[in-house]
């Protein structure tokens, strides 16, 4: 075409290389400003330059080779049937894979490899490997997928992340002896690789065979035994020295290994979008991890070692005006084209929650409204007194919503965009109904601990320490303050450096009591989040389900006890292993389909 540039011809070029290289000819690649991300058959990879920047050319093709190699190579079913359920094994289960159907492209076809190390190089450059100060600051996922890489298709380490290479490189290859040589001999086999690397990890002591699980006559479930062996394993670890595998699982146990719980690490590695955050550590947002469902102990404790330091703040307070304006207009454009979903959300919603005022009436009375059912009777009988109606009272409870958002680092990018645009569209569309709403947001002051961090390290580490970090809740929108007065506040979302580490639990009991100091009648509490609660500090010297494991006895509480009814909306993961009553969207646009008529039934009175 006559007016085709030449980013339009490489896109259709790279498009048309992913169907022959995935064998399948309904692949559709777009950019992306955000991360990379893979959907099906939908591919997302970054926009290079109008000039076709030979690096960033090279990025893009990387990508998108190593998305059309995954949906040739890999079985997602088989996949996901032997995954470890520990967030570390399961965070190197997934980076193994990832090297695996790589490796039978990059050893395939030489452009494939070119296009895979760039590629590479912009994940590593992003990864906490490239800032590793010591063996316990390096993600092990990533060391294991680059040495494996290394020995599969020969290509060398990142230059960014040789030095923290090296500092576990001989823990691991005494660890795993022969294993890689026996994984290169099954790369075209996944069953086989899998088992591989299922053993490969037990040697590495961060899982251990099925038929090794203690039985639950504990009166846990099932599935409590690789969570226990964890929470005993880093028990252990706060209180000696130990083995450099124990190490890593308690540094690593939920901050930064799980990108790639998908068999996706690209996803999580390039969450930053390139572009650190106002503290320079914008690249360091945690992913969730998928976990089973295990049961609370009956004597847990949950602390913290200092609130001296924790901040209940106001959006305004965070950024200057002029910033805050500019930020929403960021939003606002994000809402383009999605009038017709708040109207057609509101109208819908409006009409469920106007519902519990039924109207009802009182016939055959002597006076009211003419009752047109009688009318016959009127004409037959003039002087008949009960033709007459009149509505009866009907007590329809105040209500008042709280959305609590999630403002972590694993957000950042579409996920806490579409957190504020729900927000923004769900507030609006209470007020509308007559609701009055809350928007509040939580995080953390800093990365991997705070002020309460040094103050434990000052007072000589004591063990358990509790929570090791200073919480920092948002309030956006007031209960009684208007959205149009509030509505630039959302905007603070979409701040660079605001997204940090998230605690749930303290969050879930802090919007829960602001909403019983409430007067309204009906209470609900809506989070919008996309799964765990995740912080480094904390995790890195108590049990590896900590939060998580006050989160689900929070939720608990509050589901069986509270008056107030609870429910979540998931950005991204299922949160129904959380949240009894959850919806989750994956997009903003399936506000506009069957979402508004789930998000309706949330307000429904529970029977």
């Amino acid at each position: 075409m006559a007016d085709e540039t030449d980013l339009d011809r490489f896109k259709r070029a790279l498009t048309g290389t992913a169907r022959a290289l995935a064998r399948e000819p309904e692949v559709e690649v777009a950019w992306s400003a955000d991360a990379p991300s893979a959907s099906g058959r939908n591919f997302r990879v970054p926009l290079p330059g109008r000039t076709l920047p030979a690096g960033q050319a090279g990025e893009a093709r990387g990508f998108a080779d190593s998305f059309a190699l995954k949906l040739r190579h890999h079985d997602a079913a088989l996949h996901e049937a032997e995954a470890p359920p520990e967030p570390v094994a399961r965070a190197c289960y997934d980076a193994v894979e990832q090297v695996r159907y790589e490796a039978l492209g990059a050893n395939a076809f030489g452009g494939i490899r070119d296009n895979l190390d760039a590629a590479v190089e912009l994940r590593t450059a992003s990864d906490p490997i490239a800032r590793a100060q010591s063996a316990n600051d390096v993600p092990l996922q990533t060391a294991l997928g680059l040495l494996l890489r290394e020995k599969l298709t020969g290509a060398d380490i990142p230059v960014r992340a040789q030095a923290g290479v090296d500092m576990v490189r001989t823990f691991i290859e005494e660890k795993t002896g022969g294993d890689f040589e026996a994984l290169a001999l099954s790369l075209d086999d996944q069953r086989a690789f899998q088992s591989l690397t299922l053993d490969l990890l037990r040697q590495l002591e961060l899982t251990r065979p099925s038929d090794e699980t203690p039985d639950a006559d504990d009166g846990g479930d099932e599935e409590d035994g690789p969570e226990e062996q964890d929470d005993e394993g880093d028990e252990e670890e706060s209180g000696s020295e130990e083995p450099q595998a124990t190490e890593m699982a308690g540094e690593m146990a939920e901050g930064e290994g799980d990108g790639d719980a998908d068999g996706e690490s690209e996803i999580s590695q390039d969450d930053a979008d390139g572009e650190p955050g106002e503290d320079g550590e914008g690249s360091m947002q945690p992913v969730r991890p998928n976990r089973p469902w295990t049961d609370i102990p009956g004597d847990f404790e949950y602390s913290f070692f200092t609130d001296r330091f924790d901040e209940v703040i106001e959006a305004p307070e965070l950024c200057d005006s002029e910033e805050l304006d500019r930020l929403r207009q960021y939003l606002d454009s994000q809402l383009t084209g999605l009038q017709s979903v708040v109207t057609k959300l509101a109208n819908r919603l409006q009409r469920r929650l106007m519902a519990q005022q039924n109207r009802s009436w009182d016939f055959d009375q002597e006076e009211g409204m003419l009752d047109a059912a009688r009318l016959a009777r009127v004409v037959i009988s003039p002087g008949h007194s009960l033709s007459y109606k009149v509505e009866r009272d009907t007590e329809f409870k105040d209500t008042i919503v709280t959305l609590l958002i999630d403002n972590s680092g694993s957000m950042r990018g579409r996920p806490i965009s579409i957190a504020a645009i729900s927000a923004d569209i769900l507030a609006r569309t209470l007020e509308r109904c007559g609701v009055k709403t809350e928007i509040l947001g939580f995080t953390t002051r800093a990365w991997k601990g705070g002020q309460a961090r040094e103050s434990w390290l000052a007072d000589g580490k004591p063990p358990n320490p509790g929570r090791l970090n200073d919480l920092r809740h948002i309030v956006y929108k007031k209960a009684d303050e208007p959205w149009r007065r509030a509505r630039r506040n959302l905007g603070l979302m979409m701040r660079e450096g605001l997204l940090k580490e998230n605690i749930d639990g303290e969050a879930l009991l802090w919007a829960h009591q602001r909403l019983l100091a409430r007067p309204e009648d009906r209470r609900i509490l809506m989070v919008i989040s996309d799964g765990a609660p995740v912080d480094d500090s904390t995790l890195s010297v108590n049990s590896a389900g900590y939060l998580e494991q006050h989160l689900r006895r929070v939720i608990e509480w509050i589901e069986k006890q509270s008056p107030v009814q609870l429910a979540a909306i998931g950005i991204g993961h299922d949160v129904t292993r959380y949240y009894r009553r959850s919806v989750t969207i994956m997009d903003v646009e399936q506000l506009g389909g069957t979402i508004i008529e789930q998000l309706a039934g949330l307000f429904e009175v529970e029977t």
